[in-house]
């Protein structure tokens, strides 16, 4: 048997509000869409997913996901064109799924990111399936009618259901998974004749199910709940964060004030990571044993190796720390940064395709671009690496032992010896031998009592004034 997913994912999303497709609106950082991509099983068949609305936007995520190897499973996309309703949708697949050899169709939302890969692998395994949810108010939801042993009888869209269709409480998850010979004779038998003239996925699975039994399984509504609205991804990330903490605190994780602490899915936390208010971890994030992560700090796509201290507001994006490294506060790194063993950056230190070797430290007021700097150097507070011409990116080499004086300006492309001394307030255009002391200051000028005389004299200009 081969299963192919089929990921609706080509609607506008009026309620939203947004230039953004609905699929493309993230939870915890990463988009819905990937969400629901994430939980199919490596060994399906591949999956589909359904574009229309911003299908650019799409398209560019599928491939970006597919490069990062986000994507468990050969992923292609079909334009649904005019969308005249989620049978439709199925109807636009055919040709795909014949392409893909389908025996079996498991059928999911783009718009409903939680559903657990747990309940996505039962339903791609299943022979005929169809995921429910009992509300206490069903409100829109089409409603599920089941016979008495519990097999389904039919679906019903509320706008077309009688008062006591209305009166059930389980409703349709929008999940599904069929046999593709009897969901394909269905797709090809629709009509539109509803209160919508849409093309009803669910009068195929309905058809489906006057054909063989077609099982329900009811499903805790978090699982299927979908985003439809901002208040809707409002409560899908607060779901989301309760979920992943809980996971975290299971495995050692401290969370200071979970409350204002957002962790994305793909994050991993070593045992004794301690997180303060307002931290943001998105992307790929990986924090080792003992870190601890200040307050207001963000983090994307970057890993922290055992013991690194982040003080409070630091941004850290497409980075590597090294163990027992102490960064911040208002420390910025930015992509490419790469600090060895027990580095310090302190605050108000910016670093850029920068490689910092064991022990090296910029304490304060720094910019250190497209550079290496050896183990044990010292960066004065207000050094800046120039790296850029107006053209063209050049890279500052510095070694071992160096020390860099305050207020320095090395200007690339340029090297830097073990242990050279850089005299403060330097501007440096040539190279420095090992052990050599550069210096490029302008004479200091001295006149005893020239204060005095200088005041005398701006005070009569004033008076004159």
């Amino acid at each position: 048997m081969s299963t192919v997913a089929v990921i609706l994912a080509a609607g506008l999303g009026t309620r939203m509000k947004s230039r953004l497709p609905k699929v493309l609106h993230p939870i915890l950082g990463d988009p819905s869409l990937l969400w629901a991509l994430r939980t199919l099983p490596p060994d399906l068949g591949g999956a589909v997913v359904v574009v229309h609305h911003g299908k650019e936007l799409v398209l560019a995520a599928l491939e970006a996901w597919r490069q990062a190897g986000l994507l468990p499973c050969p992923v292609t996309a079909v334009d649904q064109g005019e969308p005249l309703g989620t049978g439709h949708a199925l109807q636009v697949c055919i040709p795909e799924l014949d392409r893909l050899g389908a025996t079996q169709v498991a059928i999911l939302c783009g718009d409903v990111p939680l559903t657990s890969p747990a309940t996505v692998r039962r339903l791609c395994s299943a022979d005929a399936l169809l995921l429910a949810m009992d509300l206490q108010t069903p409100g829109s939801y089409g409603r599920v009618i089941q016979h008495a042993d519990g097999r389904l009888a039919g679906l019903v869209e509320a706008k077309d259901a009688t008062p006591e269709q209305l009166a059930v409480q389980r409703v349709n998850g929008g999940a599904y998974a069929l046999p593709w010979p009897a969901l394909r004779r269905a797709l090809q038998g629709l009509t539109n004749h509803n209160a919508q003239k849409e093309y009803y996925l669910t009068d195929a699975v309905a058809a489906v199910a006057r054909e063989l039994p077609v099982a329900v399984e009811v499903c805790d509504p978090e699982e299927l709940a979908g985003m439809n609205s901002r208040h809707d991804q409002a409560a899908l990330q607060a779901a989301a964060q309760r979920r992943v903490q809980r996971h975290w605190m299971a495995e050692g994780v401290t969370f200071l004030h979970p409350d204002s602490t957002l962790v994305g899915p793909r994050v991993t936390l070593a045992q004794d990571v301690l997180l303060e208010p307002g931290v943001r971890l998105e992307g790929s994030v990986a924090i080792g044993e003992g870190c601890r992560i200040g307050q207001g700090t963000i983090i994307t796509d970057s890993t922290l190796a055992e013991g690194v201290e982040v003080r409070p507001y630091c941004v850290i994006e497409q980075a590597a720390v090294g163990a027992g490294a102490k960064l911040g506060p208002f420390a910025r790194l930015r992509e490419g940064t790469d600090l060895a063993e027990g580095v310090h950056v302190g605050n108000f230190v910016e670093t850029k395709k920068a490689k910092l070797h064991r022990g090296a430290k910029a304490n304060h007021l720094a910019y250190l671009g497209d550079t290496e700097i050896g183990e044990g150097t010292n960066i004065g507070a207000g050094v800046i690496t120039c790296n850029y011409d107006g053209v063209n990116k050049h890279r500052t080499l510095i070694g071992s032992r160096v020390f860099v004086g305050s207020d320095t300006q090395l200007v690339a492309p340029l090297s830097i010896g073990d242990g050279a001394l850089i005299g403060a307030g330097s501007t440096i255009t040539k190279d420095v031998p090992a052990d050599g002391l550069a210096l490029s200051r302008t004479p200091q000028t001295l006149r005893e009592g020239g204060a005095a005389l200088l005041r005398d004299r701006q005070k009569k200009q004033t008076r004159l004034s």
